[in-house]
């Protein structure tokens, strides 16, 4: 079967689950070429299997509000693919998250743990329970309900969860809680840990100081640098502000952040004490638009920030918030690079868009894989029960985010995507992470 037909027959078998068919194909159409320089893939149905998860665990979450009335969510794990290490992935509780969402988010997973070339699979998993305006005891209620019913299916060797959307360190320590009190282990069964109690240092920082450590390498190949670029940040969330954070230390302006309500704009950008008033103001759920009364800027409600002038994007909020008509204003806009700080932020239409007009574009599973590399020392580190400083850690990541930027880049030229200077992030890091995972099932027969 050629790429073409398991793509058809994805989206037949599929079509019901649109971002997981999206997914699919941003990985199947960039990588024909190592697929036909391959032909031991096509023998073993490489693809043909890597698209079906090892499976899918899917369960009842029955708890208490504060008022004593019973409430039911539904949650899942998706365990993809474990061929290059134990199922790694985050859990999100958004009332968004279905199983399409989880598949996708796991299938790029996949790719995502392969690049930082550490011995971890992919998988994804979450519930559909809506955090906000939840009180911290029924917060902690539902974690402990959840991790009642996912506990029977983790454990440091088989399957190793973390916080993502609706999910940081609070929810960790409560699910971690609850399976130390079932299972009377205390492993690395979750990461995203608190410091002190199995955290590793930097792990809140990673992803967005990541996604800056890998814009730096794109610049450099391009003979630029971060120095006074004006940089554009959706989200206001962990990974949005320590992505304009590590902007300002490197001497770019990072000069918006956004909610769902819409964006906030500084031209003078957001200096330290701004961006930590933010974290501040996030934490306690108070609304953005009150940095205007305190520092100046402007307010646009229920506005994307693709209207204001910039040279890099960083989008880091959710799935598809950048569709073609926001990417066509941010090619107006003067935007040169856009980095994926969120998993798959850019629609497909958004992707084809930027590339058409050479815009310089990292993939998010390259450019925000600094959170589960992170992760992923985390778990060496419950292993041999040793802590590594902050500075250790930030040297470990900017050397995983240029293997990786160098490796995808490396794949580009190697099956002839790179075109006059201009990388294809996209195709390099698909071929590269799908090479490692598929040379591994090879090895394995039919097994996995």
């Amino acid at each position: 079967m050629s790429i073409s037909q398991a793509i058809e027959k994805v989206e037949t078998r599929y079509a019901h689950q649109p971002e997981f068919v999206q997914a699919v194909k941003e990985v199947a159409l960039t990588i024909a070429p190592l697929y036909d320089a391959h032909p031991e893939y096509e023998k073993n149905k490489i693809f043909e299997r890597l698209v079906e998860p090892d499976r899918i665990i899917a369960f009842r979450i029955n708890w208490e509000n504060d008022k004593g009335e019973v409430q039911v969510n539904r949650g899942w794990r998706v365990q993809f693919s474990n061929a290059l290490g134990p199922y790694k992935g985050g859990v999100r509780f958004h009332p968004t998250v279905n199983q399409s969402v989880l598949k996708f988010l796991g299938f790029e997973q996949i790719f995502k743990n392969a690049l930082t070339g550490l011995p971890i699979g992919g998988g994804k998993g979450g519930s559909d329970f809506d955090p906000k305006g939840k009180s911290d005891s029924e917060i902690r209620r539902f974690c402990y309900a959840f991790m009642r019913e996912l506990h029977h299916y983790v454990s440091k060797d088989m399957d190793v969860p973390a916080g993502d959307i609706g999910v940081g360190g609070r929810e960790v320590s409560y699910m971690f809680a609850m399976y130390k009190n079932l299972t009377h282990e205390y492993s690395g069964v979750l990461t995203g840990k608190g410091v002190g109690f199995g955290g590793s240092l930097m792990r809140t920082e990673a992803t967005g100081y990541g996604a800056v450590y890998f814009l730096e390498n794109m610049l450099k190949v391009q003979n630029e640098s971060i120095e006074g670029k004006r940089v554009l940040v959706t989200g206001a969330g962990n990974v949005s502000l320590h992505a304009a954070e590590k902007v300002n230390m490197l001497g770019g302006i990072a000069i918006t952040v956004s909610d769902s309500k819409g964006t906030l704009y500084d031209e003078n950008g957001f200096d330290q004490e701004k961006i930590d008033w933010l974290k501040k103001q996030k934490d306690q759920s108070k609304p953005l638009a009150d940095y205007v009364d305190k520092f100046g800027g402007e307010w646009f409600a229920g506005k994307k920030p693709w209207h204001i002038k910039g040279d890099i994007a960083i989008p880091s909020a959710t799935q598809n918030e950048v569709d073609e008509d926001d990417a066509k204003m941010m090619v107006d806009n003067g935007i040169k690079y856009v980095v994926e700080g969120a998993n798959m932020p850019l629609t497909a239409e958004a992707i084809d868009h930027i590339r058409e007009h050479r815009v310089h574009y990292a993939p998010g599973k390259a450019a925000n894989a600094g959170g589960v590399a992170v992760s992923a020392l985390e778990m060496s580190q419950n292993s041999v029960r040793q802590y590594k400083s902050f500075e250790q850690i930030d040297t470990r990541l900017k050397n995983i985010m240029k293997d990786i930027h160098d490796s995808a880049a490396s794949a580009s030229d190697k099956y002839n995507q790179t075109d006059n200077g201009y990388i294809d992030y996209m195709a390099g890091s698909n071929i590269v992470g799908f090479k490692r995972v598929a040379d591994a099932l090879c090895a394995y027969g039919i097994l996995n």
